[in-house]
């Protein structure tokens, strides 16, 4: 697939798009000495001060020709907000996947992203580009390899961030808050019934009663990595499809015991888990490794689904076709903030 195929045309008028919320600071407050507050950014957080009508006000003013403080400036000479290309991209990304996932096969669509590091393949180093800022690279154009296992500490870190924010709710949204799942999950890898063409089957149960939530073959899509030199970790958009299947009988080729700390707000899930991944089964199962990840998920795949396809549909209210788009906003923003908040403890 070309690089450049899911992107819009630039014809579309700024105006369209809904306007943007107040901007306030990307670190999690922390509400007593008992919860770990996240560490400044590269050049230290950015506080911005709301001033009750949607405008981001200049924590220092500069004073007006009448000698006054300058009144809300306009968001430009049109009086519109200029596409944020980012974002816009990502939702295109997104979008085209959507609607060129195979036709003949009826499953879920996952949208989730992934917060670790990009490496380089031939040295294991993190990535270096000559970029400043946060940045979306091109499909296939790096030899690179993401790597989403953190260090335990680390895992702690956030542990103890989502906590507070769970205690701690948004000043802006007081009644969006966390809701918190502590679960133990066991993944099932079995073979794939078509030689491997069509990926594994992975049936998840509870650990504790073995009762099977789910048993599907998972498609992965696309991947679209982003690179992020001023931060302690980098972080990748997936977007699969999951289709579901009858548990197999055998034995499974490999196994993952999740731990798993899920925290849940209004559209999006956010899961922090330590994996003990075990290759084999029965008597002859090994322990390999055990790995620390934190992911972002939409919480509804029909919901996704319904506002792709009003997406751009002149017979649809303003709203509803703006309503992926902000969707996907919110999505980028969490992601953002999750990547800021990290302190450093990748391995």
């Amino acid at each position: 697939m070309d690089s450049r195929e899911w992107q819009s045309s630039d014809s579309e008028h700024d105006a369209d798009r809904p306007a943007k919320r107040p901007r306030h600071s990307d670190t999690v407050p922390s509400s007593s000495s008992s919860h770990a507050s996240a560490p400044p950014s590269a050049h230290g957080t950015m506080h911005t001060i709301s001033n009750g009508n949607g405008h981001a006000q200049d924590p220092h003013p500069r004073p007006g020709s009448g000698g006054g403080l300058l009144p809300p400036l306009s968001l430009s000479i049109l009086g519109v907000e200029p596409l944020d290309e980012f974002i816009r991209e990502v939702a295109d990304f997104i979008h085209y996947q959507i609607g060129n996932r195979p036709a003949d096969l009826d499953g879920a669509v996952e949208v989730e992203a992934k917060i670790g590091v990009l490496r380089d393949r031939d040295t294991g180093q993190r990535l270096q580009l000559p970029v400043l800022v946060e940045t979306i690279l091109t499909p296939n154009a790096i030899d690179l390899r993401f790597e989403s296992n953190m260090s335990p500490k680390q895992h702690q870190h956030y542990n103890k961030l989502l906590n507070n924010l769970k205690t701690t709710p948004s000043s802006a949204h007081p009644g969006a808050t966390l809701a918190y799942q502590h679960l133990h999950l066991v993944d099932s890898f079995y073979a794939s019934p078509d030689g491997g063409r069509s990926g594994k089957v992975r049936v998840t149960r509870d650990e504790k009663t073995g009762e099977v939530i789910a048993a599907v073959r998972k498609i992965r899509l696309a991947d679209l990595n982003i690179y992020s030199p001023k931060r302690a970790a980098d972080w990748r958009i997936s977007v699969n499809l999951e289709v579901p299947v009858p548990p197999p009988l055998g034995s499974p080729t490999n196994t993952r015991k999740k731990d798993r700390m899920s925290y849940s707000h209004e559209e999006f899930v956010i899961d922090l888990t330590q994996v003990t991944a075990t290759s084999g089964s029965g008597p002859n199962a090994k322990q390999t490794e055990v790995l620390h990840e934190l992911e972002l998920e939409l919480k509804r795949p029909e919901y996704l689904l319904t506002t792709a396809a009003k997406r751009g549909d002149p017979d649809a209210s303003e709203q509803d076709r703006g309503a992926f788009d902000e969707l996907i906003r919110a999505f980028v923003n969490n992601a953002r903030i999750l990547v800021r908040n990290a302190d450093g403890g990748w391995q």
